[in-house]
């Protein structure tokens, strides 16, 4: 179902039930919705607010659960091959609950958190510290992202907070309805790196009321984070923040960033190899590769599965994509690598233009690329496309760019 009241009212009695709820994307396709539920054996569905306006039945007592029960089967987006349902327990969801109260925002009766975002992720947890505080879940009439209305809802709720990933945030800057929200709270933002060039305009528009979180459905929502006031003050923008409360994080000699803490789920239902490899040592494994400095901060560079190797050289896609993105007539772009008989791998530009009707010379960008990164770094192909290919949480498909070349 898309987002709506009913949708809590049947999480909180899944979970006073005894039962594990799996949440579920509106916009999945109907295979994907076949695969989860025959994936987890679900024993019953609800499917559209319409069907169960009424629910007949005498009330129960709540079931007595424990920390360690299952809550929440998580299943992870799918970007590359099936999706995996992630164990999350009730622990899981109280510890991310009080690390939101320690690390982002204080929470009260006069708060509210809006949910442009699918409840069946990442905007789904954090209504749970709302919930706790006594504060307001507001969910938009249109069921989803509707950039007008959500600039209108944030005059109407005032210290509202959102969860946010970055496309969404690029939109709302673009947005002809896009103006400072006089009682904005908080803009949490994941799922996918922000580019310094967004985060720099999203503070222009709201203000340092900006968190960047760097989280997983293994371990929901709390890996490590960036502060408001390190919005305030334009710093360490390309990092994404030092450990969360009560988290453990470090990267391996292989450049892989795992954590530890009573976040990191119980393992993948009914997988126990994916579980074996993703947990082994006792450290969630992310698949992630990142870079920490001597303070802590952490630089996410790419995916493991992303990263090109050319001539014997990592090359980072980020890296590249950040430098393009400064040049003005660039709205988005991905870079991945093509396979080269020479050197293994060559780097390729996807490029959308702000304006399609202007074209950008290859030339300037490749100027743009040699003024501040290495040459071997540099795309050897620039693709201009319409539009990135996405999956419903916004992340870019990779995969099926990889695919077109």
């Amino acid at each position: 179902m898309k987002n709506c009241p009913q949708y809590w009212d049947l999480m909180f009695a899944c979970w006073h039930a005894g039962l594990a709820a799996v949440p579920m994307n509106a916009k999945l396709h109907a295979k994907e919705f076949e695969y989860i539920i025959g994936n987890c054996g679900a024993k019953a569905s609800f499917f559209d607010p319409t069907e169960f306006a009424q629910l007949d039945g005498e009330p129960r007592e709540p079931v007595a659960v424990r920390p360690d029960d299952l809550a929440w089967l998580f299943y992870t987006s799918g970007t590359t091959g099936v999706p995996k349902g992630a164990m999350i327990t009730h622990r899981n969801l109280l510890f991310a609950t009080q690390a939101y109260f320690a690390d982002i925002d204080k929470l009260g009766p006069g708060d509210a958190a809006l949910h442009p975002a699918p409840l069946s992720h990442g905007s789904g947890l954090y209504g749970l510290p709302h919930f706790a505080a006594g504060a307001v879940n507001v969910i938009p009439e249109s069921g989803g992202f509707d950039a007008a209305e959500i600039f209108d809802l944030l005059e109407r709720w005032p210290n509202a907070s959102f969860f946010a990933a970055p496309t969404m945030i690029v939109r709302l800057l673009a947005s002809p309805a896009a103006r400072t929200p006089a009682t904005l709270k908080t803009i949490t933002y994941g799922g996918a790196p922000m580019y310094v060039a967004d985060s720099l305009r999203a503070i222009e528009l709201f203000g340092p009321r900006l968190y960047q979180l760097f989280g997983q459905g293994e371990s929901p929502m709390t890996i490590t984070g960036l502060p408001q006031s390190f919005h305030a003050n334009r710093t360490h923008l390309e990092t994404c923040g030092f450990a969360r409360t009560g988290v453990e994080v470090k990267v391996l000699e292989s450049g892989e960033i795992v954590t530890r803490s009573d976040c990191v789920m119980a393992g993948y239902w009914n997988n126990p190899g994916a579980t074996a490899q993703t947990l082994r040592g006792g450290w969630l494994h992310t698949g992630d590769i990142g870079r920490m400095d001597e303070q802590g901060f952490l630089t996410i560079l790419d995916r493991s599965k992303d990263m090109i190797i050319s001539g014997g050289s990592n090359i980072y896609p980020r890296e590249v994509e950040e430098v393009l993105l400064r040049h003005p007539a660039v709205a988005e772009c991905s870079v991945v690598g093509r396979p080269h008989p020479e050197w293994g791998e060559e780097v390729v530009a996807f490029v959308v233009l702000k304006d399609q009707r202007v074209k950008a010379q290859t030339q300037d960008l490749d100027t743009l690329c040699l003024s501040s990164i290495a040459r071997f770094k540099r795309p050897k192909d620039y693709r201009f496309v319409a539009a990135l290919p996405k999956n419903n949480y916004g992340k870019v498909l990779k995969t099926e760019l990889r695919k077109r070349l």
